[in-house]
């Protein structure tokens, strides 16, 4: 077993996280470590974060109580943080957000990303044309073919979309270029990592970005419920709204955390780097458990959802599956379809690939609860990106 509490300090999640980094990216993560030390707390940067979180991105959003669903299992009470419900469609709107301030106060014109599902280049995208920066996102070209409609959206926001066809042209592949292409424009470019991963400060950005999620379920459920939920389930790709969602709730560790991950097809075709084989190692500048072979070389993701297929994790998730402050598990690919037509059959809600893994492991959650618990799934995206290549799985061809 890793002692978790060696190497705590700056950047670190007990061993995990660090900048592991060439050389000439490391005066980049300087110059972005003191810009947010500088602003994250700052009452005016702080103040123009909230404002566009609320008048832009429509928050707060949601806490739905989901009666049917609740009536189809028979046990605790579900409720649905609503992020679908975000301008942009999902989670990834806060994050792209407070990024893009930064980056207007760190004096940058341009911004780059990486995306998978196509969410988080949606969400760059389109803060890039709300703030007037030049925009470019690096998406693999399987995932192009797979998020057609999300790519024509970052084109129409402004954006040029980059097809990644190095390796399995997927989201591992696509974070690699557009770091490489960050390193090479570091003077007057910013890179908006879309999930908390990477090396220092990003992981820890990504998380305070993120966790007005976690914060709203809190305030959200003492209104209307008078308590706290006692469960909290989220999927979990790099790991960015499972941790806005479960930060605030870690001074409760009562309350029971889940991350799902995407189970794939079987045992040597999926992206559990937490609930499968995954190891230690270094992978886009962090120490965090990843899927790799003996020798220590990557060993290629795999999920029918494009925003999970990343064989690495976030450090500080890796933090917490070593100290059991949450529980990480797995959903196939199969019944994370299912998750995906019982939500929109039962509620008339169709969920993205991604947040149909957190609805399906319902069907794991719910036979351990009772009537008088409560359940707070995170609703991470909605699905009108994902509803071609869910018919082309079921048969249907709809293009």
């Amino acid at each position: 077993m890793i002692n978790v509490a060696e190497k705590t300090g700056k950047g670190r999640f007990g061993v995990y996280g660090g900048q592991y980094v060439p050389e000439l990216a490391m005066h980049a993560l300087i110059e972005l470590e003191e810009a947010y030390e500088k602003f994250h707390n700052d009452p005016e940067f702080l103040a123009e974060f909230k404002k566009y979180l609320r008048e832009y991105a429509g928050r707060p959003s949601n806490l739905y109580f989901a009666e049917k669903l609740t009536r189809h299992y028979g046990r605790a009470k579900i409720f649905l943080k609503r992020e679908d419900l975000l301008h942009t469609g999902a989670h990834k709107i806060n994050n792209a957000l407070g990024q893009a301030l930064l980056a207007k106060r760190m004096g940058k014109s341009k911004v780059v990303a990486e995306t998978g599902a196509g969410q988080h280049g949606v969400a760059t995208a389109t803060v890039a044309a709300l703030f007037d920066m030049e925009c470019h996102i690096f998406m693999g070209k399987e995932d192009t073919e797979r998020q057609k409609l999300n790519v024509f959206r970052m084109k129409l926001l402004g954006a040029e979309v980059v097809p990644v066809t190095s390796g399995t042209a997927t989201l591992k592949d696509a974070t690699s270029e557009a770091i490489r292409f960050w390193a090479s424009n570091i003077t007057d470019t910013y890179y908006v990592i879309g999930s908390a991963v990477g090396p220092h400060p990003y992981p820890l950005m990504v998380r305070d970005f993120q966790k007005v999620i976690g914060e709203e379920v809190r305030q959200q459920s003492m209104e209307k419920l008078g308590r706290l939920p006692n469960y909290l389930v989220a999927c979990i790709g790099g790991g960015s709204n499972s941790i806005g969602l479960f930060h605030d709730f870690m001074k409760n560790p009562e309350i029971k955390k889940f991350g799902v991950e995407g189970g794939g097809i079987d045992d040597s075709k999926n992206a559990r780097s937490l609930s499968g084989t995954g190891r230690p190692g270094i992978l886009h500048g962090a120490y965090s458990y990843l899927l790799q072979t003996p020798d220590g070389q990557v060993i290629e993701a795999y999920s029918i959802s494009a925003g999970l297929d990343y064989p690495g994790i976030g450090p500080e998730h890796s933090y917490f599956k070593d100290t059991g402050a949450a529980t990480y598990d797995f959903v196939t690919d199969a019944e994370a379809i299912a998750g995906f037509q019982l939500l929109s059959k039962t509620e008339g809600i169709i969920p993205a690939m991604e947040s149909s893994h957190a609805i399906a492991y319902l069907e794991k959650l719910m036979p351990k609860t009772r009537e008088d618990e409560i359940v707070v799934v995170c609703l991470s995206g909605r699905g009108d990106k994902d509803v071609a290549h869910v018919a082309k799985y079921l048969g249907e061809n709809i293009e």
